[in-house]
Parts: structure tokens; sequence; C-alpha cells
């Protein structure tokens, strides 16, 4: 029996082995998923308000850091045709920047320019609505744990993992999902040409309020298929 076992093993390696190999010579690279990671999604006017905190705080880190002069003056300016968004987010940067004591000119001159650009992405691939998360993952670290030390698993422990589970997959479901739209939000100072201090975001948006975010010019375009 031993002897066996022994030859199921020896056959059992050399398969492995011979997929190792053959996948050593793939003709092209395999596909696989990036590390789990988690991105806002922006839901409502109040959800703005907190992108602009974040931008704030992080731009005027950024300029105590590369040493620019506490009290130098700085304009907003407002992109060109702007979108609703844009025309809101503006106004919570100012109110930010004001309440955290940086001088904020209405119109250009010798200042820091603060200017901000959006870019929408659009998937046309399916969004899967569930990915496992932390409380489902350290949960089953404490199962293996206890089982490793008592050779078993307990009722009570199988309970927790489910309830674990269940948070993980509420706070998803709360969220609405990952949806086929992203928005791109950068924003940048600048001095005389040079850049100063620049910031990239990711944000999810629900596919329905793409329009909030869209410049006037391209909300009404209607675009048709002629046959020829």
């Amino acid at each position: 029996m031993v002897f066996s076992k022994a030859i199921s093993l020896a056959v059992l390696a050399g398969a492995v082995a011979t997929m190792v190999g053959c996948a050593s010579r793939a003709p092209i690279p395999l596909a696989e998923n990036f590390e789990l990671t988690v991105q806002p999604k922006v839901r409502s006017a109040g959800h703005w308000e907190l992108v602009s905190n974040d931008v704030v705080a992080q731009t005027l880190a950024t300029l105590d850091k590369v040493g620019v002069a506490p009290g130098t003056q700085l304009h907003v300016a407002l992109p060109g045709n702007p979108s609703s968004f844009d025309l809101a987010f503006r106004d919570f940067l100012i109110t930010k920047l004001v309440q955290s004591g940086a001088p904020v000119q209405q119109m250009p001159g010798q200042t820091l320019d603060v200017t901000y650009h959006t870019q929408l992405v659009r998937h046309n691939s399916e969004r899967p609505h569930f990915i496992p998360g932390q409380f489902t993952m350290i949960a089953a670290g404490l199962m293996a744990a206890y089982g490793l030390r008592h050779e078993h698993l307990d009722a009570q422990l199988l309970a927790t993992l489910g309830l674990t589970a269940a948070a993980d997959y509420g706070a998803s479901i709360n969220s609405g999902g990952p949806t086929n739209t992203e928005m791109i939000l950068t924003t940048t100072v600048t001095r005389g040409g040079q850049y100063i201090v620049r910031k990239t975001d990711v944000y999810y948006l629900e596919n329905a309020d793409t329009p909030l975010f869209m410049r006037p010019s391209y909300k009404n375009v209607n675009m048709k298929v002629v046959s020829q």
C-alpha cells in the first residue's frame, strides 16, 4: 500500500512538472488579476466635497514640503466650458482653502495657479459586483489557526465566518458595486509654467450620473448611424 501511494505521488509530481514545463513555454503571457484594491465611488455632492477636502489637504501639505512660503497667493481657475461637477468642485476647493488659512485671490496675477481636469473612462466589459473582503479573510485566518491547534473546526467559528461573509457582501451591495464609468481627476498647482504640485486619483461613478461630469457641448450630441 505504501509502494502504491509512492507511485501515485510520483505520477502526480510528473504531471505537475509537465504542466509547469508547458506553462513556461506559453505562446503569450498569462492573464492574472492585480492584488485586491479598493476605489471610492462618487455618488453625491457631499462626496464631491469630501474629494475636494482630500485634494486641499494633500495640496497644502505638498506645497509646504517643497518649500513654498506660507501665505503665498493662490488662484483657483475654472475649466473652460465647465460641467456641473466642475462648477461645484471649484467652490468646494476655494471654501476649503480659505477655511484652511490659505490666501485665495479672485483674479490670477502674482499667484500660484490651481487647476483641475477630469477625464471620464467608459468600460464595455462586465463589472463583477462582489469581491471577498478583509472581514472574511481575517475570520478565515483565525479559523485556520484554531483548526491547526485543535485539529477541528468549531461550529461557532463557522458561524463567525458566515457572518463576516455576509458583512462583506453587504458592504459591496451598499456601495452599488463597481460600475462601467470611472473619473480620473487631476489637480495641478503651477508657477510660471512649472509644475509645483500634481495629484491624480480615480473614482467610480454611477453610469446614470455621467452627465453631471460631462461638459455641456458633449451632453446633447446625438450620434446617428446612416446606412450607405
